[in-house]
């Protein structure tokens, strides 16, 4: 799969694995309201094909600055507003995509670029990246989920901070607070992101969306109520394709080959 407009590139890098890359480094891959319908319609796309696996990346030196200011600075009240609308439109598609999506921070990920980080199930990050929701420098607040992701991801104190203060961090402090799961040398970086996705796409296509579905709802219910969730979808599984591969595999000592069924 290769799928290529201006600003948003589609390509496939492993089997049931495609990668979502930002292409517009001369603005640090700034959301535009265009360029965020572009990423929309890639998103759907995507998940069109049966892709196990979406990596989203950003061509250059940097992740996602956010949303495009110089554009946004030329827009009135009503446009402004369309402008962020379109950006939620991208990140939530993203966020509500029933297959693992990791996060590849190859550079500064400010504002928007962190909430678009945070809507992936995963996070790597280049050592000498940056990232931070730095809204309070321009006066503005987080527009695309940020105040109530970021506390549930590194606590309420640490998301404060970030929030209050405008400033980013790096890739070690990332991974040290919790809002990255690896932060690695930026020569590494690719490498690892797909090593993981490749892992990723090997296993049953079945098994994992009912976890990370399982998982998000789970987050949002009593314990109680999640675990019938989890036995509930267990039956299903039970009853799948794929878990029968799994075992029939398993009886002969060969690698699995599962088909999402």
């Amino acid at each position: 799969m290769t799928a290529v407009t201006d600003d948003a590139i589609l390509e496939s890098i492993a089997d049931g694995v495609v990668q979502l890359r930002l292409n517009r480094p001369e603005r640090m891959n700034a959301l535009g309201h265009d360029m965020s319908k572009r990423l929309l319609a890639a998103v759907e796309s995507a998940l069109a094909s049966k892709v196990r696996a979406i990596l989203v990346r950003g061509t250059g030196k940097s992740f996602c600055a956010g949303a495009d200011l110089k554009e946004r600075g030329e827009m009135n009240a009503a446009q402004r507003a369309a402008h962020n609308t379109a950006i939620n439109a991208f990140i939530n598609a993203l966020a509500n995509a029933p297959v693992p999506t990791i996060a590849v921070i190859n550079g500064l990920a400010l504002g928007g670029g962190c909430e678009l980080a945070m809507v992936c199930d995963m996070r790597i990050m280049a050592a000498d990246a940056t990232i931070g929701l730095t809204e309070t420098r321009i006066g503005v607040i987080p527009g695309a989920g940020g105040t109530q992701r970021l506390p549930r991801f590194i606590g309420t104190a640490h998301a404060l901070e970030l929030m209050m203060t405008g400033e980013p961090i790096g890739g070690a402090r990332a991974a040290e607070i919790g809002l990255v799961n690896w932060s690695v040398p930026a020569d590494q970086l690719d490498a690892k992101a797909k090593s993981l996705a490749r892992v990723i796409a090997s296993r049953s296509p079945v098994g994992v969306r009912a976890i990370k579905k399982l998982v998000y709802d789970g987050l949002e219910m009593p314990i109680a109520q999640g675990i019938q969730r989890e036995r509930e979808k267990l039956l299903q599984v039970l009853a799948s394709k794929d878990y029968a591969e799994g075992l029939a595999a398993f009886a002969a000592k060969r690698a699995p080959k599962f088909t999402g069924e």
